[in-house]
């Protein structure tokens, strides 16, 4: 009797272990939850610039008259580029005429990236702009606050921004005092400042001048408080959030030179068509390279203006005259100039080793006017004037 309880208990024992078993086996997982990192993003910057056409039949007639104006410009003046215009945030005229390559008769296509030039001092001012809504610096902190040795001292970012600074020109310090083979970059050149024999042309505040040296040291301030290159800051606050993705900074000998990236040619003796080469100054970012199309400047022009980069009070001290220490505006805000009769007229010209550029932005009437070429024509302010006049008497809006 006692054998048999024994059995029975270990039985017992046993369809217990298995039973406890099998539930453990059927009794869903428990996973731990680890929450996740909250990661505050700007939700500025997740917005694109959709690209919007008007119908065709309300612009018909401009683009014909556009197109008549193109062609004219090419056979005469021996235009090369593309021209885009834009009305109320939609595009309304888009077209390229000319060659990418003489050589291989290569045809400018819609992709076709054109040297910005001195239009490119907009994004670096948007960057410093940027840099100081997140409160990373101020725009009375001097150079020196970043860069101790900078020989010139009490120069404010704003007195760069709006070329008050009264820098020397850094073309002549990289022609004469750079002593290296290699084209020197920002922060070359920023080491070579403390060194340099030129002198600066006035204090601080006096006076007007415009200064590329003012924006290649803007540059070297964002790659130095943002602890990134240039080019990897504009791409990831500006070029990819817009979705600008045929846009980018290009530092000779330290870049990849890109698909559909133009050179600069000039014209020789009326007929031939000779490359330009770069130069010592090429590596330089902040006051010239960034390259870019009309498609990609009408979204980063429209982003800019809808407050999605920046926020309303950056964009009115980018819009606006500066000043001088005695009071006296000067026609230059940050990036941007500003037309001496008309504060809503804000627009800037390049023109750098063949590639001349225009982008005018007329804030009253929504109105925007992008023309980038590659071959050295010099009548860019004169053919954006024809271009507004043939807008304003045909389109249909």
């Amino acid at each position: 009797m006692k054998k048999n309880i024994q059995h029975i208990s270990l039985s017992v024992v046993v369809l217990f272990s298995i039973s406890f078993f099998a539930f453990k086996m059927s009794e869903p997982k428990q996973i731990k939850v680890v929450p996740k990192k909250v990661v505050k993003t700007d939700e500025k910057a997740n917005l694109l610039v959709p690209v919007e056409y008007y119908p065709s039949t309300k612009t018909k007639k401009l683009n014909q008259k556009l197109d008549s104006l193109l062609k004219r410009i090419h056979k005469r003046h021996d235009f090369h580029g593309a021209i885009l215009v834009a009305k109320n945030k939609k595009i309304v005229y888009e077209n390229q005429i000319g060659y990418a390559d003489f050589r291989k008769k290569v045809p400018i296509k819609k992709e076709s990236a054109f040297q910005l030039a001195s239009v490119s001092k907009q994004f670096t001012a948007a960057a410093i702009m940027l840099l100081k809504e997140r409160n990373k610096i101020q725009l009375t902190d001097t150079v020196n606050n970043y860069f101790p040795n900078f020989p010139y001292k009490n120069i404010t970012i704003q007195n760069l921004l709006n070329h008050t600074s009264g820098l020397p020109k850094y073309f002549w310090i990289a022609e004469h005092e750079w002593k290296e083979e290699k084209a020197p970059t920002n922060t070359d050149l920023m080491k070579v400042l403390p060194l340099t024999k030129a002198q600066r042309f006035f204090k601080p505040g006096r006076n007007f001048d415009y200064s590329n040296t003012g924006y290649f040291v803007l540059a070297a301030i964002v790659e130095k408080v943002s602890g990134t290159s240039f080019n990897h800051f504009l791409k990831e606050n500006f070029f990819e959030p817009l979705g600008m993705k045929n846009t980018y900074v290009y530092s000779f000998q330290n870049d990849t030179v890109r698909k559909n990236q133009l050179i600069g040619y000039r014209l020789y003796r009326g007929w031939r068509h000779l490359k330009i080469g770069s130069t010592v100054n090429d590596a330089i970012v902040g006051d010239k390279n960034v390259y870019s199309t009309p498609e990609d400047l009408f979204k980063w022009t429209y982003g800019l203006n809808s407050e999605q980069l920046l926020s309303k009070a950056s964009l009115d001290l980018m819009y606006s005259k500066g000043k001088t220490i005695y009071g006296r505006k000067v026609p230059y805000g940050f990036g941007f100039r500003m037309d001496r009769f008309n504060d809503k007229k804000i627009y800037h010209y390049g023109k750098w080793n063949g590639f001349s550029t225009a982008l005018t932005n007329y804030l009253e009437d929504d109105l925007v006017v992008i023309v980038l070429e590659h071959t050295s024509y010099n009548a860019m302010r004169s053919l954006n004037k024809k271009i507004k006049k043939i807008v304003s008497q045909n389109l249909e809006v």
